[in-house]
């Protein structure tokens, strides 16, 4: 099934969110609490849209624990950029993101290394220029690893 952009889909572990952009390859950007993710078709199905008043809104808001709130990862996944271009390096990066947002992790780490700082300065621009994330800062242990907290 195709999908346009402004349509109502529900994606599979994630819930409801509107399809913002059309992708190559089957893929599609899709807005889900306010962070913007990418998407297969083969996880989206069309939804209704639903629309609750504001007030309804923001007192659902405060009763719906945070799924990711309460979660503990014995270790957060990690991204290991070593031996790659930065071009392959930013490929895997984005990747790499997708899918831990989709499932649902509260924080990653990127390994990038401490010479030279390319790949470091490449995946440090690609974070600022993103809205689905709510920070990003390098370990104090390891400044070859960069924490981004989703």
């Amino acid at each position: 099934m195709t999908f346009s952009p402004g349509d109502a889909v529900h994606v599979a572990a994630l819930g409801k969110g509107i399809v913002r952009d059309v992708r190559s390859r089957g893929r599609y950007r899709i807005e889900i609490k306010g962070r913007l993710l990418d998407v297969a078709g083969s996880q989206l199905t069309l939804s209704a849209p639903v629309r609750t008043p504001p007030r309804a809104r923001s007192a659902a808001a405060a009763e719906t624990p945070d799924p990711a709130a309460g979660r503990t990862d014995a270790a957060s996944p990690s991204l290991d950029l070593h031996e790659k271009t930065v071009h392959e390096g930013l490929e895997a990066f984005d990747a790499f993101l997708n899918t831990a947002l989709l499932e649902g992790h509260a924080e990653v780490r990127i390994i990038h290394g401490r010479s030279h700082g390319r790949i470091k300065a490449a995946v440090h621009a690609q974070l600022k220029r993103m809205s689905s994330i709510r920070g990003f800062v390098l370990d104090p242990r390891n400044p070859g690893v960069t924490i981004v907290r989703l």
